[in-house]
């Protein structure tokens, strides 16, 4: 009885030596990106400094390859409301608001 219990115990440890996968010879080579892929990384890297909904659809255009839709120039109020937060740097609170409040309105 002893012996078959050595026997089975060999043989299990001899099929699941058997059964283990051997240890790959070496890392597979790393493969080229996909043209998807590298247009993605061409898009990224020109898109370097856009920020939020411009970003989005200069993404957009550029994956579908369409040349890039020109970026939407600014209301004069959008100007307007640039040119004010630059002049406002450094006052805060009720005098920052007093400040913006008099830039706005002026022509």
């Amino acid at each position: 009885m002893k012996a078959m219990s050595i026997l089975a115990i060999s043989l299990f440890f001899s099929a699941a030596a058997l059964a283990a996968d051997p240890a790959p010879a070496a890392a597979p080579a790393k493969k080229a990106p996909t043209a998807q892929q590298q247009r993605m990384t061409d898009c990224n890297k020109q898109a370097d400094g856009k920020k939020g909904d411009d970003r989005k659809t200069f993404m957009s255009s550029c994956l579908k390859g369409d040349e890039p839709a020109p970026s939407k120039a600014k209301t004069a109020q959008q100007q307007k409301m640039v040119d004010c937060n630059k002049q406002a740097e450094g006052k805060k609170g009720d005098e920052r608001k007093a400040f913006m409040s008099e830039c706005l309105k002026a022509k």
